[in-house]
């Protein structure tokens, strides 16, 4: 389920970051997210985790344990806290119920979604087997057709007895072997456990300060108590074996093991009291428990329920062997005596074999029993105690069977009505899920567009103007009073235009000013505009830089150089361009409100401008301004002396040659 996907993802953005997660899922080829309740192939989940070690150089075990401590708290996140909490009063209870979790789950989720194991059920969901042995630790038999993702166990198992039961434990693999099954074959590892209790160092050294105190106390209990009856409840207290724990009973559970009965008379522990005969019929019982069976070593069938028996008729002739009628789904174990007591403390689920139903049964869906088996050793019988696994009413419907065939006692009953309800709010939470997951991919798509659209209005207007336009407010006029204007153009561009089609003029230009642009970028200077062949450049507007002279030089020199590798259409060798430079201050401001413009003023737009005009091809013209600004900043600059300047009469101007501390790879950003 995407549930699983989901916590992957979460893991490796929480650790690693979203870059990470986006290295990892693309090498991976999956989707960016996954919906909680849609199911997607088992080589997803695979290749992230496989991915997941090469992107983050893990070995495999490491990372699927890491996977397993954190699955449990997203689980816990999710809001399966409760459930989990309630499985068992102690880690043996807790890791033996885990299969009826998986069942449980299967009614909502249509499948089996696994605490530990997340599979669905048709592609046969692991199963756990515990054992306790003499010393308090315990074998985990772990079952699985998925080979590798043992190493999950130990992470979970780790985190859920640290956190519901404060104890330590540590796994270790002791047997690992493949046994053939009714599915093929299937993986079979054996983990021992064992556990040491965690105290918090305030108890723990109250424990210690105390112990001394305790045994006095207890000792003097003992004494008072009626020697028969504290031996019986020792015995019934040793019975029971609730701790599995390989740690020496502390005195705080010896006391609390005493309770009061009677006449101020303490015991220890329960005794049940059975009665001499059972006093129940068989009529009444075959009634009351309307879906059990009961049989022997070999499978024959010696007792079952009178709906178990409508709905499989074969079973009304005593003797018939249950195999013959039924499979069992779960646990994926052989149809034998001992392979049930191996498997005693799960919950088992038959499915009845079609080729023996009845005619009218053969259309419909096979009924599937889940239920506890009982061994009964003075009969050497087992009892199979068991409801119809039935999720919703649509699959009663489905059987041809109604909620009157289900005992009144019986929570199948609730249970399938309470499931219908919640089926109905997990469809409608699953559309929800599906259309937050659309509205989100349309915001990314949303977001890329408005990064496209600002990438475009920045490049029209500074970012701060443009910025300002956005939200409605007036950019007002800003004074500079020192920046260096560059402008050029193109030598005999009118005879090139009189010459060539429109198209090879487009060619030419967006190729030059593709170069232009480019170093604009390298050198932070602001392009201004672009009329026809001439290109204007500004440095130190409309962000006031102490270098903006040396940057718009720079630039320059680049353009020189940038403009031998765009072709004359007309007579294929490189165009030839001048630029001209001057420094001084302007007045900067936005003009106009359809298609806005930031337009700089002043004289010394106009001088720049004589400079670029009265300019020499392939040259760059230095008004006396400019060349006061870079004449001691390592540039190679030559004089021009006095020329005529239309509209200024004589100035004393200069030229560039180069820059002294550059190389040509580094004027024009190359590596």
């Amino acid at each position: 389920y995407g549930f699983i996907n989901t916590c992957l993802k979460s893991l490796v953005v929480e650790k690693y970051g979203e870059e990470t997660w986006e290295k990892l899922r693309l090498q991976a080829g999956v989707q960016d997210s996954f919906l909680t309740f849609e199911v997607y192939k088992d080589e997803i989940t695979m290749q992230l985790v496989d991915k997941a070690c090469k992107v983050l150089g893990v070995p495999a075990d490491i990372v699927l344990r890491e996977f397993g401590k954190y699955f449990f708290e997203f689980c816990k996140r999710s809001g399966y806290d409760h459930m989990l909490r309630t499985l068992g009063g102690n880690l043996y209870e807790f890791i033996e119920n885990l299969d009826a979790l998986h069942s449980y789950l299967s009614l909502s989720y249509q499948a089996s979604f696994g605490f530990v194991c997340f599979f669905p059920q048709e592609m046969n969901a692991p199963s756990f087997r515990v054992e306790k042995n003499e010393d308090g630790s315990m074998h985990l038999h772990y079952y699985s057709d998925r080979r590798g993702l043992c190493h999950i166990v130990p992470g979970i198992i780790g985190a859920a007895a640290l956190d519901f039961f404060n104890i330590e434990i540590s796994m270790k693999i002791v047997n690992q072997t493949e046994e053939e099954e009714r599915t093929g074959k299937k993986e079979h590892i054996v983990f021992l456990v064992t556990q040491n209790p965690v105290f918090p160092c305030k108890e723990r050294n109250e424990f210690s300060s105390s112990s001394q105190c305790l045994v006095d106390s207890e000792k003097q209990i003992e004494n008072q108590l009626n020697k028969e009856d504290l031996e019986k409840a020792k015995n019934a207290n040793g019975d029971r074996g609730n701790s599995v724990c390989p740690v020496k009973k502390s005195h705080w559970k010896t006391l609390r093991g005493i309770i009061t009965l009677g006449k101020g008379k303490l015991l220890r522990g329960f005794d049940p009291v059975y009665p001499k005969s059972l006093w129940i019929d068989t009529k009444t019982f075959c009634n009351g428990l309307p879906f059990h069976m009961v049989f022997d070593k070999e499978l024959k069938v010696k007792q079952a329920g009178v709906s178990i028996q409508k709905i499989v008729p074969g079973l009304q002739t005593m003797g018939i062997c249950l195999d013959q009628y039924f499979r069992i789904v779960h646990p994926e174990v052989p149809f034998t005596i001992s392979s049930i007591q191996k498997f005693i403390n799960s919950q088992f689920v038959f499915q009845t074999r079609r080729e023996m139903m009845p005619e009218s049964w053969k259309e419909r869906p096979m009924l599937e029993l889940r239920g506890q088996m009982l061994w009964m050793e003075p009969l050497q019988c087992m009892l199979y105690l068991c409801s119809p696994l039935l999720r919703s009413l649509h699959e009663l419907e489905e059987r041809q069977m109604h909620i009157a065939d289900i005992a009144p006692h019986d929570v199948t009953r609730d249970l399938i009505l309470l499931n219908q309800q919640r089926l109905a709010e997990m469809e409608l939470s699953n559309q929800l899920e599906r259309k937050k997951e659309e509205l989100r991919v349309l915001s990314k798509h949303l977001e890329e567009e408005k990064k496209k659209t600002e990438a475009l209005l920045y490049a029209m207007l500074p970012q701060h103007v443009a910025n300002q336009l956005k939200e409605g407010k007036r950019v007002e006029a800003g004074e500079f009073k020192e920046c260096t204007i560059l402008f050029s153009d193109v030598v005999t561009f009118t005879n090139i235009c009189a010459q060539c089609e429109p198209i090879q003029i487009v060619l030419m230009l967006n190729s030059m000013y593709l170069r232009f642009d480019r170093l604009t970028t390298v050198h932070d200077v602001y392009k201004v505009e672009t009329i026809g062949d001439a290109y204007m450049v500004v440095g130190g507007v409309p962000v006031p830089v102490p270098t903006h002279a040396e940057r718009v030089a720079n630039f320059a020199l680049g353009m020189i150089m940038a403009a031998k590798g765009v072709q004359n259409p007309v007579s294929g060798n490189p165009i030839q361009i001048r630029v001209g430079i001057h420094t001084g201050p302007v007045l900067a401001g936005v003009v106009g409100e359809k298609m806005p413009r930031y337009c700089l003023f002043g004289d010394t737009v106009n001088i720049a401008s004589r400079m670029e005009s009265h300019g020499v091809p392939s040259r760059i013209h230095l008004s006396s301004s400019a060349y006061q600004c870079l004449k001691y900043k390592n540039f190679e600059i030559t004089e021009r002396g006095e020329i005529e300047v239309k509209g200024k009469g004589k100035m004393h101007t200069y030229f560039l040659i180069r820059n002294k501390s550059a190389t040509e790879n580094e004027i024009m950003g190359r590596p």
